[in-house]
């Protein structure tokens, strides 16, 4: 997860982004989100899809990650 180009920086950053903000909605602990994300698969979908996924709105993105965990 953690390399040193400059998208690779961007994409780092997002992913913290959302693993934060996933915390503090759902009451997690931030190695909790990690975890779920690292588990589910979210992490490659935030990479993978990330030159859309980041010109999104939080509260999308959120609800987002919450219907591609449903899944």
């Amino acid at each position: 997860m953690f390399q040193s180009n400059d998208i690779d920086k961007k994409i780092n950053d997002f992913i913290l982004f959302m693993i934060e903000n996933y915390k503090n909605k759902h009451s997690l602990s931030g190695k909790e989100t990690y975890e779920l994300f690292l588990r589910e698969g979210v992490i490659d979908y935030l990479t993978n899809g990330y030159e859309l996924l980041h010109t999104l709105g939080k509260d999308y993105l959120l609800e987002d990650v919450d219907l591609f965990l449903k899944e």
